[in-house]
């Protein structure tokens, strides 16, 4: 009989317990924050159905679902057939969708603003590479039923004290708008139809700069001149000019307003910067997007943007809605880089004890360590108990007890 690969399928992995237990801190201490200003948790099916998922903006993620063939007399190849054809039901690419479905199926048993935890797993069938695999955790907070801006300051201040508390600080947010962005594309000479294809190049400034943006564009077809006096304009577009340079005063005070409130809230422990570059993928955001940066890693530990008319695909009236997703697995592997994280923080005990030792009483001592405080693993001793505590030690333990020895937990360094 031919050997089974023990191996998990390509573009997935095993999680071993010490990132485990990074893992489950982190969410912890994030949906602690995000439970504390009043958003509750939901959960949605990790399948939808294929005309949800496909009838949606998704942007290139749309290219990358894992769809599910239909199941007897209802799969019926033919010549020319489409996903559509084979198959009705898919995984969900990201926890926006699913949530607007949520929403819509729901909307009479929740309050309004209603105010959601989404924690759980995404699939995307891309190219498996170091940091991206094809199943992997979102964390997002959303906001729905609220139109003003208010919402946008509650999700930048809210997420800035979840990334805090998980341990960071310094980081920049930074926040643009995408109608005022569609507004100056159209006014500098590209069509509306247009527009996509012009924030794709234009998304890449921060990789391949200026003179790539404009290079890439003129590859695609648009007249040199326009497209250089194009990019020269975004470049220059800030705060104190956008006023003159964009038609959208509406927009530009919305924009101003977040930009302020937040600042003042970050007093200083991290920053708020307008970036009339930024983008984002997704094709359903409709008004304001942010980014969040670190360090000098090449890639956002969170982003988010408001999609009023993705809801009301679903219901007859639009619901207004935002919402900012934490990069949970880009945190992780930060985290267990530096060390950081509940492997080094959580206090968790070992206590020996022999084989044929009291069980009961051994367990009562565990039972009154957990009461102090101390997750505690009991271990069965073995005849080299050093080799064991070595163990614990390079585990992440904060110390050990041996039943019958020890009155108290002992450190590894002996204090």
């Amino acid at each position: 009989m031919e050997k089974i690969s023990s191996k998990p399928v390509r573009g997935a992995r095993d999680i071993l317990p010490a990132e485990m237990r990074v893992r489950d801190h982190l969410e912890q201490t994030i949906a602690g924050i995000y439970r504390a200003h009043g958003f509750s948790r939901i959960e949605t099916p990790a399948l939808e159905n294929i005309d949800l998922l496909l009838g949606s903006e998704g942007g290139d993620n749309l290219k990358m679902l894992f769809t599910i063939l239909k199941r007897g007399d209802k799969l019926a190849p033919k010549a020319g057939a489409t996903s559509r054809d084979l198959c009705d039901i898919g995984l969900r690419y990201d926890l926006t969708l699913p949530l607007s479905r949520f929403y819509a199926n729901n909307a009479e048993q929740l309050e309004l603003p209603f105010k959601a935890i989404q924690i759980g797993n995404v699939f995307r069938a891309e190219r498996p590479q170091k940091g991206r695999f094809r199943a992997f955790k979102q964390c997002d907070i959303d906001i729905i039923g609220d139109p003003d801006v208010t919402a946008e300051i509650e999700l930048i201040a809210t997420t800035a004290k979840a990334l805090m508390a998980a341990g960071f600080d310094d980081f920049t947010i930074k926040v643009n708008d995408r109608r005022l962005l569609t507004a100056f594309i159209t006014a500098a000479g590209f069509n509306a139809g247009d527009v996509g294809s012009v924030c794709i190049s234009l998304d890449k400034a921060d990789k391949i700069g200026t003179d790539g943006v404009k290079a890439e564009l003129a590859e695609k077809g648009y007249d040199a001149a326009m497209v250089s006096d194009f990019v020269d304009a975004v470049a220059e577009v800030n705060l104190d000019n956008i006023d003159d340079r964009v038609d959208g005063a509406a927009a530009v005070a919305d924009l101003k307003r977040v930009i302020e409130t937040t600042t003042a809230l970050a007093a200083g422990r991290y920053r708020i910067e307008f970036d009339f570059t930024l983008i984002r993928g997704m094709g359903y955001y409709t008004g304001q997007v942010f980014e969040v940066r670190w360090g000098d890693v090449g890639y956002s530990i969170a982003g988010g943007g408001r999609y009023d008319n993705m809801i009301g695909r679903y219901t007859k009236t639009s619901v207004p809605a935002v919402g900012f997703s934490i990069g949970f697995e880009r945190i992780v592997g930060l985290l267990m880089e530096r060390e950081a994280g509940a492997a080094k923080t959580e206090r968790r005990a070992a206590l020996f004890h022999r084989a044929d030792a009291d069980m009961a009483a051994v367990i009562a001592q565990a039972d009154e360590l957990r009461e102090a405080g101390y997750s505690v693993n009991l271990i069965t001793q073995k005849k080299k108990l050093g080799k064991q505590i070595g163990h614990c030690e390079a585990a992440g333990y904060a110390g050990f007890m041996v039943f019958g020895r020890d009155e108290a937990v002992k450190a590894f360094d002996g204090e």
